[in-house]
């Protein structure tokens, strides 16, 4: 530091902050996915042992062979599950947000702010303040203990109507859907043939919020099903890790299905980001 200019001392000394500060954050958040991995490999011995951060002694072809064979090759059920759930109510939440956002950003009814002003209060709620009301619901209607007493209630996302209001500002201009009109388009053929495509990267953006939310949603099924073959991968891997104190052999399973269970997040990501960036930075701007 000797060499350097006083007058850019501050900017390197503010740049070694912020790199220190960068490298911290991902450590943090690298180091439990490189034990995840990691442990994943080890067999059950080594994962009590000092060894489970070893780079030997990987038993990853034993460890998916009694994942899928245990209980009867249950957790396959429980991961189509998940995916049946995340994945399809992702994509009919997404539709549903986008519509209602679009509605209320382009058309004039009444109560029209008081209504949306509901709908930013309904975002402050917290998810587990609405399970007991949904059970007694459910309950009501006959559907405790069936798919759709989960799948229901994530098609509904209140902050997904509020990003598909913001985006539908940001990437539906007036001008276009007044062309449209002076064409001889419908309502319905303006929205689905020219707004619903503009606004593409917002949906792809609030399809992947919800998926992320579905995919790790667990107190809803836990409040909702007793039966086994519903259950999805995070309610189902806690019913053996809590089954691994008096039976170990679940530990390794646990693990190894833990590692399965983050790999279509990360690649609806991978596959998605471009839009998703996209999506964020229109919502910014407007």
């Amino acid at each position: 530091m000797t060499d350097v200019p006083a007058a850019l001392r501050p900017r390197l000394l503010g740049r070694t902050t912020v790199n220190v500060v960068v490298a911290v954050a991902v450590l943090y958040t690298l180091l439990p996915v490189l034990w995840l991995v990691l442990a994943a490999s080890k067999d059950r011995d080594a994962l009590f042992g000092s060894e489970v951060l070893s780079l030997t002694e990987f038993s990853f072809g034993q460890n998916l062979r009694d994942l899928f064979g245990m209980d009867g090759g249950i957790y396959g059920r429980w991961y189509a599950n998940s995916l049946l759930y995340a994945v399809v109510g992702a994509a009919i939440s997404a539709v549903v947000s986008v519509g209602c956002g679009y509605a209320f950003d382009k058309y004039r009814f009444r109560h029209k702010e008081k209504l949306f002003g509901l709908l930013l209060a309904a975002v402050m709620v917290p998810q587990t303040v609405l399970a007991l009301p949904l059970y007694l619901i459910a309950s009501g209607t006959g559907l405790v203990n069936t798919f759709w007493s989960v799948f229901i209630p994530v098609l509904f996302n209140p902050f997904g109507v509020y990003l598909g209001r913001i985006f539908s500002q940001g990437y539906v201009p007036n001008e276009v859907l007044e062309a449209a009109r002076m064409d001889g388009a419908s309502e319905l053929t303006t929205y689905v043939r020219v707004s619903l495509r503009m606004m593409g990267p917002g949906l792809v953006t609030i399809f992947l919020f919800q998926l992320t939310a579905i995919w790790n949603n667990f107190f809803l099924p836990m409040v909702m099903l007793s039966d086994q073959k519903l259950y999805p991968v995070s309610l189902g891997l806690y019913t053996w890790n809590s089954s691994a104190t008096v039976s170990p052999e679940y530990y390794p399973v646990v693990i190894m299905g833990s590692l399965l269970a983050v790999l279509p997040l990360i690649i609806a990501f991978v596959l998605l980001q471009r839009f998703w960036r996209s999506g964020l930075t229109a919502g910014a701007v407007k």
